[in-house]
């Protein structure tokens, strides 16, 4: 690392040292200088910026952290860009927190920026789901909206998620106004701290209560769950904001036998139970499903910190608990929606489902054989919201998700949301019981009919500055030397989301794709296969996502089935690990 480099870090440290800097924050800057080269690097190489998820990053000084200042800056310049957008117009603000460490904090200096600058402000009185504050926006009808939260991040990070006024997450071009704004404040005495408390309006119980009835409307099949009201469902929020409202709305919903995980209950932004608060990984479901078996449940759901993702495990044939990969939760979903909007003459040909390019295609193809149609967009539930909008009220969407746990089951709002979700995932399996089949059952149905797919996700760590950098050079090596064949099977079609171009090898031709530009890279192989690749944008990895299909002739041949896919799958994910050094 050159000499200038340093210099630039040190000279951006030594301003967070000024009296502007709260003492606390002065000492721990003054002693990365002194001791800690490698942490001070990282935490001021550069400032925290956008990206699928919003502003996210590890709690701590420094302009590559989330702190009061960086909060604070994101704050005024969404503060400076909202009274612009909407001249002359009374301009109000939802903002909810999860259960982290520092999100109350977060989200009352978030409050008191924007009322400082003259807006209202809508705060929940403690923590609330993503999905909730997307409601609540569009309820309330405010410009714009703020969650603080890191998802399903380790216990060190935090985020700030910032919501426009249909309630999706900001899209261009208001994220990057967003960004020039904060980028135009050049001390920390630009920002507005201390607004009047009259400004902020302190919401809870009302907004939670039309959100329950709102989710309610989604129900497909009431009668079942009277016939099956009693079904086993155990839910753990993973010490997150599900804990009430989740539980809430499936007793609406009129299910009777809940069980808690009481250890997973106790809000804590710590996590003390798992090692990850993330539903997509197993291990976080092993005191749900302790708990399933010592009750004999039928289904175990767990969400993340946020309540936007959902987890769900089901017995198999031989009565064994396994967590279903979102691609699979998905698939029941839009199934089920589907499938009993056209046996009660629901669909008028205007419906449509939202899935992203990294889903699994087993979606498209539940759709298109029910003359429902199917849009691929990018990563990011804010893709969704925008479509929506574009869209309008000439079409009408009715469900979808992607393959990371998330899901929308309904319009009622403009994220992924895991309260709606778990609520008609327990529908789905009282629905089933009333004809004598489990959810994984159902999964082998859908197989049956559309296809088995398999899918796989690895994801590949790599922090810091140099962790970024190596995650470039990953991406670039694949678009400068792409394979032509993987596992002795031949490429056919490239997709470069990044300059927006389909090639099609066999033919030897390009096309443009009607994508916004997304560093994404997609190989489409000859018998069906698709390996996508992207770094993520909240998180220091670069994911590959690997998809194989066949057609299940017999229902008895699944295990078998599935054996030989995941076999394919894994020497797909052996040679492309082989080529990240090319």
């Amino acid at each position: 690392m050159n000499d200038k480099y340093l210099e630039t870090i040190y000279q951006r440290a030594q301003l967070w040292t000024s009296s502007e800097y709260d003492e606390e924050t002065r000492k721990e800057v003054m002693q990365m200088m002194e001791n800690d080269e490698i942490k001070l690097i990282d935490s001021f190489y550069k400032d925290l910026e956008f990206g699928t998820g919003g502003l996210r990053g590890i709690m701590g000084p420094g302009t590559n952290r989330m702190n009061r200042y960086t909060v604070g800056m994101a704050t005024q310049g969404m503060a400076n860009y909202l009274v612009k957008n909407f001249p002359g117009k009374d301009i109000s603000v939802a903002i909810a927190h999860d259960c982290r460490n520092n999100s109350r904090q977060f989200s009352e200096i978030t409050a008191g920026i924007f009322s400082a600058n003259g807006l209202k402000v809508y705060l929940f009185e403690s923590l609330r789901p993503t999905p909730e504050l997307s409601f609540a926006i569009r309820q309330l009808g405010c410009q714009s909206g703020v969650i603080i939260t890191a998802s399903h991040n380790p216990p060190e990070y935090n985020g700030y998620k910032a919501y426009w006024e249909d309630g999706g997450q900001v899209t261009a071009p208001h994220d990057r106004n967003i960004i020039e704004e904060v980028r135009k404040i050049n001390t920390v005495s630009e920002i507005k701290f201390d607004g009047p408390a009259a400004n902020i309006i302190s919401i809870g119980k009302d907004i939670d209560e039309l959100f329950i009835n709102t989710i309610k409307k989604i129900s497909l099949n009431r009668q079942c769950i009277q016939e099956k009201n009693d079904i086993g469902i155990v839910y753990t929020p993973i010490h997150g904001t599900g804990v009430k409202i989740i539980p809430a709305t499936l007793r609406e919903f009129g299910f009777t036998n809940i069980i808690n995980v009481p250890e997973q209950d106790v809000i804590d932004g710590n996590f003390p139970t798992v090692t990850s608060p993330n539903p997509e990984e197993p291990a976080a479901f092993k005191m749900a499903l302790e708990k399933a078996a010592e009750h004999g449940a039928d289904i175990a759901m767990a969400t993340d910190p946020d309540g936007d993702r959902i987890g769900v495990a089901v017995k198999n044939r031989s009565g064994e608990f396994v967590v279903l990969n979102g691609n699979q939760t998905g698939a029941i979903l839009t199934w089920y929606i589907i499938s009993q909007m056209k046996e009660k003459k629901m669909l008028t040909g205007k419906e449509y489902i939202i899935k992203t390019v990294v889903t699994s295609d087993l979606l498209d193809r539940i759709a298109e054989k029910n003359n429902v149609e199917c849009y691929n967009v990018l990563t990011g539930f804010k893709y969704f919201a925008s479509l929506m909008g574009k869209l309008g009220t000439g079409k009408k969407y009715i469900g979808g998700g992607e393959e990371s746990f998330g899901y929308l089951p309904g319009d009622y709002v403009r994220d992924k949301d895991a309260v709606g979700s778990c609520a008609l995932v327990a529908e789905v399996a009282a629905f089933m019981a009333c004809r004598g089949k489990t959810l994984f059952d159902t999964l082998i149905d859908i197989y049956y009919e559309y296809g088995l797919f398999r899918e796989k996700l690895v994801n590949i760590v790599r922090k810091g500055k140099e962790g970024a950098e190596e995650i470039n050079r990953i991406m670039s090596n694949f678009r400068k030397k792409p394979p032509a064949e993987i596992n002795n099977t031949e490429v056919v079609k490239i997709i470069d989301y990044q300059i927006g171009t389909m090639k099609d090898l066999k033919a030897d031709t390009v096309q443009s794709i009607d994508f916004e530009k997304s560093n994404v890279l997609q190989f489409l192989l000859v018998d069906g296969t698709k390996i996508s690749m992207r770094p993520s944008g909240t998180e220091p990895k670069i994911k590959f996502y690997f998809s194989v299909n066949d057609r299940l002739e017999n229902k008895s041949d699944y295990e078998k089935k599935e054996a030989d896919l995941d076999a394919r799958i894994e020497g797909l994910v052996k040679e492309m690990s082989d080529r990240l050094e090319l």
